[in-house]
């Protein structure tokens, strides 16, 4: 029986439906006697007739009710699944997943997600926090669509297309007030409390083997696990924060902090859309890269 054609099943539906060939060959734009034969071929192919002909067309056999009565929610299903099909296509309906850091998420994603939402109402947007690490496994999980990571990735798994540049940079309060508009060397920055974030953080890794290549050992203060608390341990004069500058413009512009200049250069860091190399994207995750590429 799994081997009959959904298309006999399709003339059946109809036939039963309108209880008429002629009407059902109208439905399907094909001829009367193309329904008949389907008829026939589902016939013998149950061995059961599901049909008797009367002056008004054709009425259905008690066999031919019970296949009717499950063919029906099949067709409601198909249909149900067609329409879904559509909505997702043209994102009247549906999600988008999203992985990545919060910072990134409020200093980079955040008007593309505007924007996003304006345009695609209907997609319900879900913004899921974590690590490089911690993406690049919910990624390949299936439990994101795409991720907003720091580069460089090097994973044959993974597609990274390449987004924002950042800067990184040193910035301290009042406390430090000395040091504002100074020239510090690597060697007397770190005669004073500094602050990173966890060392699992792409930052972290970056400014620690920066500093490896200038023969010197980076030991923090304190590690802290956002980015705001690295603003807010700067501003109370806990020490000296590196932080991405970008994310610390507005503080930098009205003079609650300072960046530490030094006499090396920080160089800058990218930020990536991470996606699966090989799965294909949700016409919602396509649209949102689009978006992003257009910036």
């Amino acid at each position: 029986m799994s081997m009959i054609n959904f298309e006999l099943y399709k003339v059946f539906y109809w036939a039963a439906k309108t209880g008429s060939l002629t009407q059902a060959a109208k439905s399907l734009f094909i001829t009367q006697p193309s329904v008949s034969h389907a008829i026939k071929q589902l016939e013998d192919s149950l061995g059961l007739s599901l049909f008797i002909r009367n002056s008004k067309g054709v009425a259905l056999t008690p066999e031919g009710a019970t296949l009717y009565s499950y063919i029906e929610q099949s067709h409601i299903l198909i249909t149900q699944a067609e329409k879904k099909m559509a909505e997702l296509k043209n994102l009247d309906n549906g999600e988008l997943r999203i992985g990545g850091s919060d910072s990134l998420f409020k200093h980079y994603l955040l008007p593309f997600i505007e924007i996003f939402h304006q345009q695609y109402p209907g997609i319900r947007l879900h913004l899921i926090h974590g690590t490089t690490p911690e993406v690049i496994s919910y990624l390949k999980e299936g439990l994101v669509d795409l991720g907003v990571v720091r580069m460089p990735i090097t994973d044959p798994q993974l597609e990274v297309r390449q987004g924002l540049q950042l800067q990184d940079c040193f910035i301290a309060g009042s406390r430090y007030a000395e040091l504002n508009q100074k020239v510090l060397s690597i060697e007397e920055l770190l005669r004073y409390p500094i602050i990173l974030f966890s060392r699992s953080s792409r930052a972290r890794m970056a400014i620690t083997d920066l500093f490896q290549g200038y023969g010197y050992e980076l030991k923090p203060e304190f590690e802290v696990g956002s980015v705001g608390l690295l603003i807010e341990f700067a501003r109370k004069g806990l020490g000296i924060s590196f932080v991405t500058r970008e994310f610390v413009s507005k503080e930098l512009e009205e003079g609650s902090l300072f960046e530490i200049k030094l006499d090396v250069q920080l160089p800058p860091a990218q930020v990536g859309m991470m996606t699966m190399r090989y799965m294909p994207l949700t016409t919602a995750a396509s649209k949102f890269i689009e978006l992003t590429r257009r910036a």
